[in-house]
């Protein structure tokens, strides 16, 4: 073999090595590139579930919200229905009470006064109905355990026989409206007997 085989052989052989280190370079930056894509795009959908499951928290929130927000509406509308009365059904108490007032004072036996005393009582019969319908019940425990959540006492005195806080005269009585309280009941309540300590 020559000397320029040689060189040619020689020069092929380095050029084949130079092809080969290029393309070990251009492998490593391609693979080097690759993995700085992937990375890349890891971040950004590691950012995007981050945003995907922070907006479903919102949205999550938000409904919940707007059912609380719904549910608060719906009962203060209830509420509303229910108890739209109550200035007014307090207003019409003392009329009651006036009714019943002229009613205990009038002569019953008294054969002139029969036809007030009906017309009192009808009034007053119609009248209590027309409230009853409207949610209006009277609070008249007498005979019943006094109960401060429904009932004001207005005096307390010992009666023989009578159990201790038993409600034994009821001077005005109490109203609700739908189970809230409009006025309680002002009444006399029984005491225990006084033990006499001097004998």
């Amino acid at each position: 073999m020559s000397k320029e085989d040689l060189n040619a052989k020689n020069v092929e052989q380095e050029i084949v090595e130079d092809v080969e280190t290029v393309e070990e370079v251009a492998v490593e930056v391609e693979v080097d590139d690759s993995a700085a894509r992937i990375a890349e795009l890891e971040k950004a959908l590691a950012e995007s579930e981050a945003t995907v499951a922070a907006q479903k928290d919102g949205v999550l929130r938000g409904k919940a919200e707007v059912e609380n927000m719904r549910r608060r509406v719906s009962q203060d509308v209830e509420k509303a229905h229910k108890f739209a009365l109550n200035k007014f059904a307090n207003e019409l108490l003392p009329v009651v009470d006036n009714l019943e007032r002229a009613l205990s004072a009038t002569d019953k036996d008294n054969e002139q006064m029969t036809a007030i005393v009906e017309g009192i009582e009808m009034t007053l019969t119609s009248f209590v109905g027309a409230l009853e319908k409207s949610g209006v019940t009277q609070v008249n425990p007498v005979g019943e355990q006094f109960n401060p959540e429904l009932h004001q006492a207005m005096t307390m005195v010992e009666v023989p026989g009578a159990e201790p806080n038993a409600v034994i005269d009821v001077m005005q009585k109490g109203y609700e409206l739908n189970g809230r309280l409009l006025r309680p009941a002002m009444v006399v309540v029984a005491k225990a007997a006084s033990v006499d300590t001097n004998a």
